[in-house]
């Protein structure tokens, strides 16, 4: 039963997703036809439909909303400005010092709205104009911005790390968040080294002197928007309130923060919250169906199945996790980030938990390699904003990413096999 329930699953699943079937109702409708093997049809219908709604009773799902909202209101709150500038400084006068900018401007805006799209669409809008009057090559600009957006879906708050917090059976949110600053932050520095060197290669020009000064104010504006990672982050950390309270303060913070910065307007309110109503709906209804995906699979024992098999051609957890990671490199070209998560950590973990491997390190190492899919074709988020902002076509840009491509992967391969680049601060925090 589980060969052909696996069977059954994964055809009606990829037969819908290659004729345009959105993914939600693409793996509600392979997990009915999978039920089907097992229940009466009306009896599997109505099992689905009562997982769905006890799969979105969760108070931790509050926080998902809550998050898309601040970073929607930062992306027109008039933080993404003080943001370059500050990265600019930080920059200094390296060669190609507005690739690094940008990068740097990614990291920051990225890990605050929690959202590599906005994070392409709000530094790359303001730095692909600047770079090109610098004469930097539009399509290389365009492949810095792309390659670093993702930095924010690892480096705290991150709504992706939430939903793994909730899939994988209430691995500390707090632990996850700490978790992902050192993989992010390697990230960011991985394409700021190709980014120098293309740089000094193509001669690109070094940006003025910037005085002690004018840092300094640059800093000091910079400062309140900084504020929101550790005011968040910290009452996380030190228990002061939940991941889902933390999310709600953000909101407040951000429209807060938007107001002093004069860029807040009541008219645009509206706009912004049917934004943040169609984006929670997607991402909910994803979880939704995947909830009938996950009660499909545990009555068909098809993860289990596929962890005996795994471990029946190798028990090496080297060759084990390189599998792995070749698989959701793959499946991250062509899923988006919170449906693959979903589906495959119930598969992956405990495979990876036979032989010892924390999980909150998986969760880092399976959202690493999804990030890189959100930069890749067809499905890459980042990719199609990154391309919208810097007015060039996927294909012109895919060339110039294949060094990033590189770079990255080998920051994938170091967070992978070296368990303390993700352990390091929980361990140190206790977490």
């Amino acid at each position: 039963m589980t060969l052909t329930a696996g069977l059954i699953l994964l055809a009606v699943f990829f037969i819908l997703l290659f004729a345009g079937v959105p993914i939600a109702i693409s793996i509600a409708g392979a997990s009915i036809a999978t039920m089907l093997i097992i229940f009466p049809f009306d009896v599997a219908v109505f099992t689905s439909a009562q997982k769905m709604v006890t799969g979105l009773d969760s108070f931790a799902l509050l926080a998902v909303p809550f998050f898309v909202l601040s970073g929607i209101i930062m992306n027109n709150g008039g933080i993404a400005i003080r943001l370059i500038n500050l990265a600019k400084v930080l920059a200094g006068r390296t060669p190609g010092s507005l690739d690094h900018t940008n990068v740097i401007g990614n990291m920051l805006f990225g890990s605050i709205s929690g959202s590599s799209v906005a994070a392409a669409a709000a530094i790359g809008g303001v730095m692909a104009p600047l770079q090109e009057k610098d004469g930097y090559d539009r399509t290389y600009s365009a492949a810095v911005n792309i390659a670093s957006a993702p930095t924010g879906l690892l480096i705290p708050p991150s709504g992706l790390l939430i939903i793994y917090s909730l899939v994988s059976g209430g691995t500390s949110v707090a632990a996850l968040f700490m978790a992902g600053y050192l993989p992010g932050i390697l990230w960011g520095l991985s394409t700021m080294v190709v980014a120098y060197f293309i740089a000094k290669k193509k001669k690109y020009p070094i940006t003025n002197k910037v005085t002690f000064k004018q840092g300094l104010k640059v800093f000091l504006d910079a400062i309140p928007s900084l504020l929101l990672i550790f005011i968040v982050l910290g009452g996380i950390i030190y228990g002061v309130f939940t991941a889902t309270e933390g999310a709600a303060i953000a909101v407040a913070y951000s429209i807060i923060l938007s107001i002093i910065y004069k860029s807040f307007s009541l008219k645009k309110l509206p706009a912004m919250l049917l934004e943040t109503v169609e984006m929670t709906a997607v991402i909910m209804l994803v979880i939704a169906t995947s909830t009938i995906l996950s009660i499909v699979m545990s009555f068909t024992g098809i993860p289990e199945a596929i962890s005996t098999g795994v471990l029946g051609l190798t028990d090496n957890p080297i060759i084990i996790l390189l599998m792995m990671n070749v698989i959701l490199l793959i499946i991250g070209t062509f899923i988006d980030l919170a449906p693959a998560v979903l589906i495959f950590t119930p598969i992956f973990l405990p495979i990876v938990s036979s032989f010892g491997m924390d999980p909150v390190h998986f969760g880092i190492m399976m959202a690493f390699n999804l990030c890189i899919g959100n930069i890749t074709p067809p499905v890459g988020g980042a990719l199609f904003a990154g391309c919208s902002v810097g007015k060039v076509s996927i294909e012109q840009v895919t060339k110039p990413l294949f060094p990033f491509y590189g770079a990255i992967t080998i920051v994938l391969l170091l967070v992978t096999y070296i368990p303390e680049i993700s352990l390091f601060l929980p361990k140190l925090f206790g977490l």
